[in-house]
């Protein structure tokens, strides 16, 4: 995989497009905002994987001791008798394995602790074991669905609309799936819950994720990506920034994807050629 992304970053504003770096209309540079790291981190204790989640590499050994405490595998910090962090790559990208050792006697019962399930809602990745099944073989998307700039507004438009449950507290997540006329919406309070929940239900209803755009109220981050692929759309939209590993993945597997979609404006990242404006136009 390319450790840049190809296309320049392009934004739609007042009507027309905008490459980063030229003049808007009042006369200031365009630009975008940085996008987070997001690498994929390995807990691993006394030489045992515990779990990959999708972190800010950073403050790593404050990382690592807070999960094992959280998870109940310490009772203090006095418990770690040494901890180092490791570079380990997957798929061409970096990963690091932040390792604690115990004092003798309290990795036992460790392997029956291990997660085997989807932990925390804040991280998508959480429960797998590995750098390897965090970075798993991409997925190439097919054409997909043209749309015109237009059809990003309203993509979010239909999405905010089918968001019954955050009309209730603004606490809520959605994932929708858009084909320019109608949109499937599903909701969780974790964003990855609700685009795995998106995927049963087209998969139950027999819609094809190929002739549609994944449209999240969140920000992309590169599990989300993963899915989408998986699901089969060609493009992704997302309310909120993307990650660099996010515009990676996407930019590998031949996605568009789309950030920052908010009222009439957004960001275009990868593949442009999906985006295209209307005929006469």
């Amino acid at each position: 995989m390319k450790d840049k992304v190809a296309q320049a970053p392009m934004m739609w504003r007042d009507g027309g497009w905008l490459e980063a770096g030229s003049p808007d209309a009042r006369g200031r540079a365009a630009a975008l905002p940085p996008s987070p790291e997001e690498v994929p981190v390995a807990i691993v204790i006394d030489g045992m994987s515990q779990a990959v989640l999708m972190a800010s590499p950073h403050d790593l050994q404050d990382f690592a001791t807070g999960f094992a405490l959280t998870e109940g595998m310490i009772a203090a910090p006095e418990d770690i008798t040494g901890f180092e962090t490791v570079a380990v790559s997957a798929q061409g990208l970096g990963g690091i394995e932040a390792r604690l050792w115990l004092k003798p006697g309290l990795s036992v019962g460790l392997i029956e602790r291990k997660r085997s399930m989807i932990g925390p809602v804040g991280c998508g990745l959480c429960g797998v074991d590995s750098i390897d099944a965090a970075l798993p073989d991409i997925i190439a998307v097919g054409e997909g669905m043209v749309l015109a700039p237009e059809d990003v507004g309203r993509a979010m438009a239909a999405l905010s609309e089918g968001q019954i449950l955050r009309r209730r507290t603004p606490a809520i997540h959605a994932a929708g799936f858009w084909d320019g006329q109608a949109m499937v919406v599903r909701e969780d309070v974790g964003r990855h819950n609700a685009l795995d929940k998106l995927a049963g239900a087209l998969a139950r209803q027999g819609i094809d994720g190929r002739r549609g755009a994944i449209v999240m109220s969140s920000r992309l981050s590169v599990d989300l990506v993963q899915k989408a692929a998986r699901i089969g759309a060609g493009v992704i939209i997302g309310a909120s920034a993307p990650t660099e590993l996010a515009l990676a993945w996407a930019e590998a597997a031949g996605m568009t994807l789309i950030a920052r979609a908010r009222g009439r404006d957004f960001d275009l990242y990868t593949h442009p050629q999906r985006i295209a404006a209307k005929q006469g136009q």
